[in-house]
């Protein structure tokens, strides 16, 4: 007879033998189960940045008090942004604005969930993007005032805007969709990643009469056993998509034009294919849902909202305003923004990694005028045979200063860019503000640059032409259409820049796209402002002729002071 604690020592001995055995074959038999049985999800590749969604109020010239504004929505979609909407609009708190567009599209079930919610609240679409006036969305210090005064100010506009991918999904939610024919919706095959997952699992579990008696079971580690990659539509998913384009209203020849495009290309789908499938609603583009004269219908649409003005107050920052004169046959812009003339200022570059050997260039901000050309000439007397190349960011204004403006910096041979020049200490217009040897610290930023207007005349003066990806250029009809032509011509400018203004009525603009620029001769070659300013170029070989060193204390006074 063995004694009652042998037995037990023994008991437990075996249990946790077991335990151990457990651990090493179920863990092989788990990764077994696992290989066979696959998770499968949309991959989502790098589409930049995700979606966000402002309301924005048109900033066209006399719509004020009673504005239209919509929901800009722009960026990738991923899994977090339905929950983006819905708190957009739960701080509309009812109000039914509708949906500006421009997305490369991103994950399928997300942009399905988009396109309920789109539905659900009854709201219209369009394909389109919006050019911010002033503040700027994800700028820093810049956030929107929607509820207490107004919310981000801008235009809408068709050109280039894209809705590919999975966004069409959301698109077809809308309850009136519309594209337009400059603006661009594409479909592809879904890509499905199948990711498999190597578990390991521990048991453990006693013997009770000869059986086992599992007491716990747990997961001790996970590893990535790989993916595969099917660009093929499985049947599931192809009758929800179904299902849900039936729901929506639109034709299954969508889907159809989905299966038979490879996931590595985008077809684009032609406006009256779109109408056929009842993808769109009509032939009209984002005017039909943004144009300022919706608010003067009666009965009001819903997304015009009044917003008196108290008196004296100042306008938004950057408001598009019709000028107090009228246009003189056709010399001056029909509008301009209310910012100040045309300045020109020397700059050096502040960056302390160009120290002592930094760029300098010349400032052009503000409001073209007759006298800007004269403005021009004095500064480049001054700085004698310097080339200095020219930062320009302007709304237009006019046509003639234009023109005489962009021959001077033609015969000079100096470069322009289009970007902000972010000044370092103080602004040049403010009355304290000095310059060291005339001289004011800065630097260049594409984001809210722009030039509009007859801004494109001056600068398609420039020997090097650039606009860089985040600076924005706009054009419309203005006059002098023989002298615009004839100068445009002897600047290499191609005819396309003239058309494309030609097809712009003066009271709305047109934003173009950088490679509708370099198609049309407008700009040299795809950059930015940093080929003119950044703080590397001085490092080159042949040195810039803007480049100049400083001594050694004039080197270290220029570094800015960190607090």
């Amino acid at each position: 007879m063995v004694p009652w604690r042998r037995l037990h020592s023994q008991a437990w001995w075996l249990l946790g033998l077991i335990c151990l055995v457990s651990f090493l074959v179920m863990g092989h038999a788990a990764f077994a189960a696992d290989a066979k049985k696959s998770t499968q999800e949309k991959s989502t590749p790098d589409l930049g940045p995700t979606m966000r969604f402002v309301v924005v109020r048109s900033s066209a010239p006399g719509c004020e008090p009673t504005c239209p504004e919509w929901i800009s929505a722009e960026g990738s979609i991923e899994a977090g942004t339905p929950a983006l909407f819905k708190r957009t609009l739960k701080a509309l708190g009812g109000r039914k604005l509708p949906i500006v567009v421009d997305s490369p599209g991103g994950n399928v079930e997300a942009a399905l969930t988009l396109g309920r919610l789109v539905r659900k609240n009854k709201l219209d679409i369009a394909v389109g993007k919006t050019r911010f006036i002033g503040c700027q969305p994800g700028v820093k210090n810049c956030k929107d005032k929607d509820g207490k005064a107004a919310p981000y100010f801008g235009n809408a506009y068709a050109s280039s805007a894209i809705c590919n991918s999975a966004c069409p999904l959301m698109f077809s939610g809308g309850i009136r969709r519309v594209v337009g024919e400059w603006a661009f919706l594409g479909v592809h095959q879904i890509t499905t990643t199948y990711i498999r997952t190597k578990l390991l699992y521990r048991t453990t579990y006693r013997m009770v009469k000869g059986k086992k008696k599992i007491l716990s079971t747990r997961v001790v580690s996970r590893k990535n056993a790989g993916s595969y990659k099917t660009y093929e539509m499985n049947k599931p998913l192809e009758r929800r998509l179904a299902a849900y384009l039936k729901e929506m209203g639109v034709g299954l020849g969508v889907l159809e034009t989905m299966k038979s495009t490879p996931a590595s290309g985008i077809q684009q789908i032609a406006l009256d294919d779109m109408l056929q499938t009842n993808l769109v609603t009509s032939l009209d583009a984002v005017d039909l849902l943004t144009a300022p004269t919706l608010c003067k219908a009666d009965p009001l649409p819903a997304s015009c909202r009044e917003v008196p003005a108290p008196e004296n107050a100042a306008k938004p920052t950057g408001e598009v305003v019709a000028n107090a004169a009228p246009a003189l046959a056709g010399l001056e812009s029909p509008q301009v923004k209310d910012v100040a003339d045309m300045r020109f200022v020397l700059v050096r570059g502040s960056n302390p990694l160009c120290n002592p050997n930094c760029p300098e260039w010349i400032s052009a901000e503000g409001t073209i005028t007759a006298q800007t050309p004269e403005k021009l000439r004095q500064l480049l007397d001054d700085i004698g045979d310097r080339r200095l190349p020219i930062v320009i960011n302007s709304p237009g204004g006019d046509v003639l200063g234009a023109l005489a403006a962009g021959r001077l910096i033609r015969e000079r041979k100096l470069d322009v860019a289009v970007a902000r020049t972010d000044f370092i200490g103080c602004e040049p217009r403010q009355a304290d503000c000095t310059a060291e040897d005339g001289v004011y610290n800065g630097l260049t930023v594409d984001a809210g640059g722009e030039c509009g207007s007859a801004c494109p005349i001056m600068l398609a003066g420039g020997a090097k032409r650039l606009v860089g990806p985040r600076a924005k250029l706009s054009v419309h009809s203005i006059g002098l259409e023989q002298g615009v032509k004839t100068y445009l011509k002897d600047m290499a400018v191609g005819p396309g820049l003239f058309a494309a203004m030609k097809s712009v009525q003066s009271s709305r603009h047109r934003q173009l796209e950088p490679d509708m620029m370099l198609k049309f001769g407008l700009t040299t070659r795809p950059g930015s402002a940093d080929e003119l300013t950044g703080p590397g170029i001085c490092r080159s070989e042949p040195r810039p002729e803007n480049c100049r060193e400083l001594s050694g204390a004039k080197a270290q006074a220029s570094m800015p002071v960190k607090s």
